[in-house]
């Protein structure tokens, strides 16, 4: 009688397992920037929403894609599928003078997009 041994399956497995949990935090798409700091709350939704980044020499990313600022407006209707009610969120380096941002803003506004928010992460309590 011939049995079929699954250790070896379940090592494999197992080490599939470690190196999934290991890589998974890895994945995250951004765009590294410096944010400021606030004390304000975090907001919550169930919806991801459309992350628009400005770096310090004034890139500007839609998610991880570069984009000019013409541009802008042409490409968040194709991904939002011209939905104004789309959530956007702005990250502006910390280093980026206030205006920039702000500009960055009024034209997505301008555009008809209702739901545009700065994103700044909380002080270190120190």
């Amino acid at each position: 009688m011939s049995n079929i041994n699954v250790t070896p399956l379940v090592d494999v497995m197992l080490v599939l397992l470690i190196v999934f949990m290991i890589t998974a935090p890895m994945l995250t798409v951004g765009v590294q920037v410096d944010l400021p700091k606030t004390k304000a709350n975090q907001l919550n939704s169930d919806a991801d929403p459309l992350i628009i980044t400005m770096k310090k020499n004034r890139d500007i990313y839609i998610q991880d894609a570069i984009v000019d600022y013409e541009d802008v407006i042409s490409r968040l209707k194709a991904i939002s599928k011209v939905n104004f009610k789309t959530r956007i969120f702005v990250r502006g380096d910390n280093l980026l003078p206030y205006g920039e941002v702000i500009s960055l803003m009024g034209l997505i506004q301008s555009a008809g997009y209702e739901k545009v928010a700065l994103v700044a992460k909380l002080p270190d309590d120190s």
